[in-house]
């Protein structure tokens, strides 16, 4: 048996088969040849030595005093030649050499075992990949079939299939693949990984690897939308005050996002800063166009308008309007693009800016507290917000009194911090006159009584009397 054994250590080393596995697979292959030899394997037994240096097949036989079944019963003489301490019920372990077994009930063997094999095998596989999904792999051009590409993986084959290549890239053999796992599918030889270079996911992690802004949580990724072979669009943010998502990911003349471009094979990529405020993310997400403003026609439907130059309009839509359809997906918006002198035709009165922003960010009804502090307007950063209420400028009248006296000074609040504040507390705020000053400033002046006096003497007389009371003349009024 020691030619099996070596077989069995072969099989563990080539295979990367369990020993578990391969000796659960021998064991089954033996029973099965034994069955086909005596007709039954409930009384085989495989026992394998703890380096696997031997293999031994037995027959469990009860001991009886008159053999019915000579294949599970053996007479009390024949088992004494083997023990002499053994009784008629006893039980007694009988070795076999299978190189008795037919040469039919052998083949039978072969094949449990080659099927045996096999499923470990796949299962051994499907286990080492199933967790692959998401992972960037690299494997090795091998052959192509009806516009699938087949990569070369090592212990397992991947599959390229042409939905999920960019239009940009041609492959050679044996030229260097890399791709992300999005399926793994066991097949009649095994395991194979199916694989994408269109998935937004694919640039997710090209990115991650370039910026280690990303993988410690400095800025984050907000949404990567793609029409794979020509332009990616990705919302960037910031969880640090102080740090640039954009400039993190473009890097130092722009070596980060080039090294990206390069692997994907020199698509264009917009990176943009991911903004709460729908009107701002949706100028930023038409980028590289530059947008002079946006309208928010229908929030409940999500639509907006975006109004833009002339000659900002072609770029804003992008070749096949591809630009503009990036946009929509990115932000989840459906956006109307219209240059200045389409928008001028067009009743735009209905819509405002402010108005929207009230919508979206406070969900109050008519009946809800107007806002009256900083730190309850919509969009305003926290940081900022605090500083400014431990300065005592929390309350939005004070804040805009002080701001438009350039009187603000607080520590660690910069001066664009005030004027982006500002531009909020303009769009979301509506200031209202206070009905009682507003009364008092247009209460008419009261009339000053006309005063009379005696033509004689001068002194104070009133229009109901007929003569002076100082001197006695006489008079009338006419």
């Amino acid at each position: 048996m020691s030619e099996m054994s070596e077989a069995i250590r072969e099989l563990i080393e080539e295979k990367g088969v369990s020993v578990e596995s391969v000796k659960q697979t021998v064991e089954s292959a033996i029973k099965a040849a034994y069955k086909k030899t005596f007709g039954t394997a409930d009384n085989c037994e495989v026992h394998f030595a703890d380096d696997l240096s031997d293999v031994s097949v037995y027959s469990k036989k009860v001991i009886v005093d008159g053999v019915y079944d000579p294949v599970t019963e053996i007479e009390l003489e024949d088992a004494l030649k083997m023990s002499e301490e053994c009784e008629v019920g006893d039980e007694i372990l009988i070795l076999v050499d299978p190189k008795t077994f037919e040469r039919s009930a052998v083949s039978t063997g072969k094949q449990a075992a080659h099927q045996g094999l096999s499923e470990s095998f796949k299962n051994n596989l499907l286990a080492e990949n199933k967790d692959k999904i998401g992972e960037v792999i690299i494997g090795y051009y091998q052959r192509e079939h009806n516009g699938n590409i087949y990569v070369d993986l090592g212990k397992v084959e991947g599959v390229l299939p042409k939905k999920y290549q960019s239009s940009r890239e041609i492959y050679q053999k044996n030229d260097r693949i890399k791709a992300i796992v999005v399926d793994v599918k066991p097949t009649s030889s095994g395991v194979q990984l199916v694989l994408s270079r269109t998935d937004p996911k694919f640039v997710q992690s090209i990115i991650e690897l370039e910026v280690p802004e990303l993988e410690d949580k400095t800025i984050g990724i907000y949404k990567i939308v793609r029409e794979a072979g020509y332009r990616t669009k990705i919302a960037v943010f910031s969880n640090k005050e102080d740090v640039d998502p954009v400039g993190a990911c473009v890097g130092l003349k722009g070596v980060r996002i080039q090294n990206v471009i390069r692997e994907l094979e020199g698509e264009k990529i917009d990176v943009l800063r991911y903004d709460q405020n729908p009107v701002e993310f949706i100028k930023n997400a038409l980028s590289p166009a530059e947008v002079e403003k946006v309208l928010i026609t229908d929030e409940e439907k999500k639509q907006a308008l975006a109004i833009v130059n002339e000659s900002q309009f072609s770029l804003a839509i992008g070749k096949s309007g591809m630009n503009v359809r990036l946009a929509n997906r990115l932000c989840d918006w459906s956006i109307d693009v219209k240059t200045e002198e389409q928008a001028a035709e067009m009743d735009l009165s209905q819509f405002s800016t402010r108005k929207a922003a009230e919508n979206l960010f406070n969900n109050s009804s008519e009946e809800s507290e107007p806002i009256s502090t900083i730190s309850e307007l919509p969009g305003v950063d926290v940081d900022v917000a605090s500083k400014l209420k431990a300065a005592g400028f929390d309350d939005i009248q004070t804040f805009v009194d002080s701001f438009d006296s350039d009187s603000i000074k607080v520590e660690g609040v910069t001066q664009e911090d005030l004027e982006k504040v500002n531009s909020i507390v303009r769009d979301v705020v509506e200031f209202v006159e206070d009905d009682s000053e507003k009364a008092e400033e247009e209460k008419p002046e009261q009339e000053e009584e006309e005063e009379y006096f005696c033509p004689e003497c001068g002194a104070k007389i009133t229009l109901d009397m007929t003569k002076c009371p100082k001197c006695g003349v006489e008079f009338e009024f006419e």
